[in-house]
């Protein structure tokens, strides 16, 4: 059973960082693309961020380029979100998410096959 569990989800002031991290169980971490998409209320989910399964290739939404930062430790099958310049627009559940047997980084939520729970992030102004 591949199960996904974000943390590191908080209330922080705009401008601020925060690191959200997804711990993984199963076998598909270190063959799967992993990203991260967000959703607002009223909103629709969107992608944020993704990795690719072989090596480290990475893929961002346009609106967080040179604010935040994917990454992972296959050892410890977890994914990571550095996230930096925060700003209220950023507020949002983000969830973890894997796609299984991919060999490019997909940036649709229907491709993604596994998905953790959500973790609130709010930024105040």
């Amino acid at each position: 059973q591949v199960q996904l569990v974000e943390s590191g989800g908080g209330l922080v002031q705009a401008g601020g960082s925060l690191r959200l991290s997804c711990a993984t169980s199963g076998r598909t971490f270190t063959n799967s693309a992993m990203g991260w998409f967000r959703q607002a209320p009223g909103k629709e989910r969107e992608f944020v961020a993704a990795i690719s399964g072989i090596g480290s290739s990475t893929r961002y939404a346009d609106f967080v380029k040179g604010r935040f930062a994917i990454s992972k430790n296959n050892a410890k099958n977890t994914l990571y979100l550095q996230m930096g310049s925060l700003k209220p627009e950023d507020t949002a559940v983000y969830f973890c998410a894997a796609s299984a047997g991919r060999a490019l980084i997909p940036v649709t939520a229907a491709l993604y096959d596994y998905w953790g729970q959500g973790t609130q992030v709010t930024v105040s102004s």
